[in-house]
């Protein structure tokens, strides 16, 4: 799940986040570790342009911050950033963050990264906006021998070029998972080619399948058969019978209903569901939380 709290976009924000703080972050994510959940994931962005902020809000938490904060009070719930812009920095400050998240943790990190969409960011920063792309797919080769085994990681490429330079403490992982967010066909592309897993930004349930084989051909001609994670993000859900308006988007209802639900996105060829649950306090998303754990994630195998 997307934690709440972390960002505060309208998009999906609930009411009761505006006033909520750490103390809520922290209980929705134990509340998460302990109710079984594979991952809990941070957003990314460093600065919200005046013209985007009543949408998108100004609360975006540092997601290598949040995540390493919350590895500390949780147990086996993995870390995703979900996603991470990292054309915004150098790939060895990126690799340095986060292999010391995943040092510290453990083992814990899912790396999800993602180009971006806020020009304002990159030209506060000195990225080219216009080159978002291509210097993601660079970004992301240099991450793969930064965040390697290797203590001094080799990377020679147009914007980027370090050799001789040693990093530790290395990854816990032999392997940091890399997933790609985005829907657009760039994105899909580079993430099946680039990556070892999807995350899909907005699909709806009609639009997967294709997109998931169209992630099957190019893999496949790629020449590339290792493991691939394709993920979704599900409509919101209310386990139970809500007495207040939900929406009309809401799955809801008992939870072999919600279950056979999303059981279809299993038989599309979708790996991992993201859950987002309507809630009016942090009370009511923890149960929430836990119900799904208890009630629903059994039905789904």
């Amino acid at each position: 799940m997307q934690l709440a709290v972390q960002s505060r976009s309208t998009l999906y924000a609930e009411p009761w986040e505006a006033g909520a703080g750490p103390g809520d972050l922290v209980a929705v994510a134990r509340a998460a570790d302990a109710a079984g959940f594979d991952y809990v994931a941070c957003c990314d962005h460093v600065a919200i342009p005046r013209r985007l902020a009543p949408a998108m809000g100004t609360v975006w938490y540092d997601p290598v911050a949040t995540l390493a904060h919350l590895a500390a009070v949780t147990e086996r719930v993995r870390l995703l950033s979900h996603v991470a812009i990292v054309g915004l920095r150098h790939p060895l400050v990126t690799a340095k963050q986060y292999a010391t998240l995943d040092h510290l943790s453990g083992g814990r990190l899912v790396l999800g990264v993602g180009a971006g969409h806020v020009r304002e960011e990159f030209e506060a920063l000195g990225v080219d906006f216009g080159r978002r792309g291509p210097l993601l797919d660079e970004t992301i080769d240099a991450l793969r021998a930064a965040l390697g085994p290797d203590e001094f990681p080799v990377h020679h490429g147009k914007a980027y070029d370090f050799e001789g330079l040693g990093q530790r403490p290395r990854p816990a992982q032999p392997r940091v998972p890399l997933w790609v967010g985005g829907s657009s066909p760039a994105a899909v592309r580079r993430a099946a080619l680039r990556a070892d897993g999807w995350l899909p930004q907005g699909d709806p349930r009609e639009r997967l399948p294709a997109q998931i084989a169209r992630i099957g051909e190019l893999r496949e001609r790629a020449g590339l058969d290792g493991p691939f994670t394709v993920g979704a993000i599900t409509e919101p859900l209310y386990i139970g019978h809500p007495l207040w308006d939900v929406g009309s988007r809401t799955i809801g209802g008992a939870p072999e209903a919600i279950a056979e639900s999303l059981r279809a996105y299993r038989a599309m060829g979708v790996d991992q569901i993201q859950v987002r649950f309507r809630s009016r306090s942090r009370a009511e998303l923890i149960d929430q939380t836990a119900a799904f754990g208890a009630e629903v994630a059994p039905r789904l195998d």
